[in-house]
C-alpha cells in the first residue's frame, strides 16, 4: 500500500504542479493556441491505455504493468522538462499520458485484489485518497515555488525521485496476484484503434466548433468521431475479447457511474487547469500566490475522503454522498463565477474548500461503487473504465472551456483595439500570455509609448476581459455540475454490505 500511495502521489503531483506552472510555460514557449492540448494530449493517450492495461491486468496480474508504467511516466516527465517548444511539450505529455493511463488502469484495481471485502477495502482506499489529496495539496504551492525560484522545467523533474521510490517499493513488496489464468489472450487492438480515432476526432471537433462554426474542416472530424464510436460499439458486440464489455454498458448502475465520472472529470480538470490562468493572468498573482490560493481546493479532497470513509458505512443510502459531493461542486463553480481581483482571501478559500470537499465525497465513492457492482470478473476493466471516463470528461471539458475562453477573450480585445492607432501592434494583447509574462508587458508598454499610447490601462483592461472569459467558461462547468446532481437520481441504491463483489 505504501508503494501504491507513492504511485498515486506521482500522478497527483504531476497534475497539480503542471496546472500552476502552465501560464508561465506558455509565456516562455510562445504557443497559447496549444494551451488546452498540454492537458488534452495527456488525457487522449491515457484514455486509450487505461482500458487496455485494465484488461491486461485482469489476465496477467497488475504488478508488471505498475512497474512498467512508472518507467514510462518518468521518461515522459524527462521529455517534458527538456521541451524547447509547445509542440514538443504536447508530444512529451502524450508519452507521459501513456504511462499515466497504465498507472490508473492498474493501481486502483490493486486495492480490491489485496482487500476483497468492501468495508475493509473502503478503509484502505482512504490511504490512496489521502496520498492523492495531500500530494495535490502540496502540488500547487510546490509548482508555484519551483516555477518562480528555479524555473518551470523543474516541475516535471520533481516526478523522478517520487517515481524511483515508488518503483523500489512496488518491485520489492507488491504481490503478483492473477485473478484469471489464461494461456493465451487476444487483446482487442482494433477496438483500441477505433477508440483512439473517435476520441481524437471528438477532441478536434469540440475545440474547433466554437472558433470556426460548422465549416467543412469542423464537420469532418465531428462525423469521423461519430462513425468511429458507432464502429467501436458494433465491433465490441462481436469481439471475442472486447476491450469494452457491452455487459457493463447495459448495466444501469455501471452506466450511470461512468456518466457521473465523465461529468466529475470535466469539472475537476477545468478547475485545475484554468483557475491558475485566471488567478495569474487575470488577477495578477505570482505563481507562488496562485499555488497558495488553490491549496484549499486540493487539500480538502483528502479531508473530504476521510470524512466520507467515516460516514459512508453508517448511511442507509450511500448514494446520498454523491448528492452532497456534486452539490458542493455546484456551489464552488457558482462562487468562482462571482470572484474578482478584490475578492477577499478568506472567501476565495471557502469557495475552494467547498470544491475540495465535493471532490472528496465524489471520487472515492465512484470507484468503490463501481467495484462493488461489477464483481470480480470485471473488476479491472470496470475500474479502468471509471478512470478513463473521468479523463474523457477532463479532455472534453478543457477543450470546450478553452474554446469559450479563447473566443470570448480574443473578441473583446479585438473590439478594444479596433480603430486605434497602431492596431497591429496592439493585437499582441490577443494572446493572454502577455498578461503572465512581466517582461513581455514591459516591452509592450515601451513599444506603444512611441505612438503616444499608455499601455498600462490596456493591459489592465485585458486582464478584466480574461477574468470575464474564464467566468464564461466556468458557466459551462456550473451546467455540468447541475446535470451531475440530477443524474445521481438515475443511480439505483448501492448496497455495500451485500454486493456482488463481496
Amino acid at each position: 500500500m505504501l508503494g501504491l500511495c507513492l504511485v498515486a502521489v506521482l500522478v497527483a503531483v504531476d497534475q497539480t504542479v503542471v496546472g500552476t506552472a502552465l501560464p508561465t510555460v506558455v509565456a516562455e514557449l510562445q504557443g497559447f493556441e496549444l494551451y488546452a492540448w498540454v492537458g488534452s494530449a495527456y488525457f487522449l493517450t491515457a484514455m486509450v491505455t487505461v482500458p487496455i492495461f485494465g484488461r491486461l491486468g485482469d489476465y496477467h496480474g497488475r504488478k508488471p504493468f505498475v512497474v512498467a508504467s512508472i518507467i514510462v511516466f518518468a521518461l515522459g516527465s524527462i521529455a517534458c522538462g527538456l521541451s524547447q517548444s509547445m509542440l514538443q511539450l504536447v508530444l512529451a505529455r502524450a508519452l507521459q499520458g501513456i504511462g499515466g493511463g497504465m498507472l490508473l488502469g492498474t493501481v486502483f484495481a490493486c486495492v480490491p485484489d489485496l482487500f476483497p471485502e468492501p468495508r475493509v477495502r473502503l478503509r484502505w482506499q482512504v490511504l490512496l485518497s489521502a496520498a492523492y489529496g495531500i500530494a495535490s495539496g502540496v502540488g500547487p504551492t510546490l509548482g508555484g515555488f519551483l516555477t518562480q525560484a528555479v524555473g518551470w522545467r523543474s516541475v516535471f523533474f520533481v516526478n523522478l525521485p517520487i517515481g524511483l521510490m515508488g518503483l523500489f517499493v512496488i518491485w520489492r513488496y507488491l504481490p503478483h496476484i492473477r485473478q484469471e489464468s489464461r494461456p493465451r489472450v487476444h487483446l482487442d487492438w482494433q477496438g483500441a484503434v477505433l477508440m483512439a480515432l473517435g476520441l481524437g476526432c471528438l477532441q478536434l471537433f469540440v475545440e474547433l466548433l466554437p472558433r470556426h462554426g460548422l465549416k467543412l474542416s469542423v464537420v469532418v472530424p465531428g462525423l469521423a468521431a461519430a462513425l468511429s464510436v458507432l464502429a467501436l460499439l458494433r465491433w465490441e458486440q462481436h469481439s471475442k475479447e472486447p476491450l469494452l464489455p457491452m455487459s457493463m454498458l447495459r448495466d444501469r448502475s455501471l452506466a450511470t457511474l461512468f456518466v457521473l465520472s465523465l461529468l466529475a472529470g470535466g469539472i475537476m480538470f477545468v478547475l485545475l487547469f484554468y483557475l491558475p490562468l485566471m488567478l495569474q493572468g487575470g488577477f495578477g498573482m505570482t505563481p507562488r500566490e496562485v499555488g497558495l490560493a488553490i491549496t484549499p481546493l486540493v487539500v480538502f479532497i483528502t479531508i473530504g475522503s476521510i470524512i466520507n470513509s467515516r460516514v459512508l458505512m453508517h448511511l442507509p443510502r450511500p448514494n446520498d454522498m454523491l448528492y452532497a459531493g456534486f452539490g458542493l461542486l455546484t456551489l464552488c463553480t457558482l462562487g468562482l463565477i462571482f470572484t474578482h481581483r478584490h475578492t477577499s482571501g478568506w472567501l476565495l478559500s471557502l469557495i475552494m474548500t467547498a470544491g475540495g470537499l465535493g471532490l472528496g465525497f465524489v471520487m472515492p465513492n465512484l470507484t468503490v461503487f463501481a467495484q462493488e457492482v461489477a464483481g470480480r470478473a470485471l473488476l479491472g476493466i470496470s475500474t479502468a473504465m471509471l478512470q478513463s471516463t473521468r479523463m474523457i470528461g477532463g479532455m472534453l471539458g478543457m477543450a470546450l472551456v478553452g474554446s469559450v475562453i479563447s473566443h470570448y477573450y480574443v473578441g473583446k480585445v479585438q473590439g478594444l483595439v479596433a480603430g486605434m492607432e497602431a492596431a497591429d501592434m496592439l493585437s499582441v494583447l490577443e494572446d493572454p500570455q502577455l498578461l503572465v509574462n512581466l517582461q513581455s508587458q514591459a516591452s509592450f508598454v515601451e513599444r506603444v509609448q512611441a505612438f503616444a499610447i499608455d499601455g498600462l490601462p490596456l493591459v489592465e483592461q485585458a486582464r478584466e476581459f480574461l477574468v470575464d472569459a474564464v467566468h464564461a467558461g466556468l458557466l459551462a462547468s456550473l451546467g455540468i455540475a447541475i446535470i451531475a446532481v440530477i443524474w445521481v437520481v438515475r443511480l439505483p441504491p448501492i448496497d455495500l454490505g451485500a454486493g456482488r463483489a463481496s
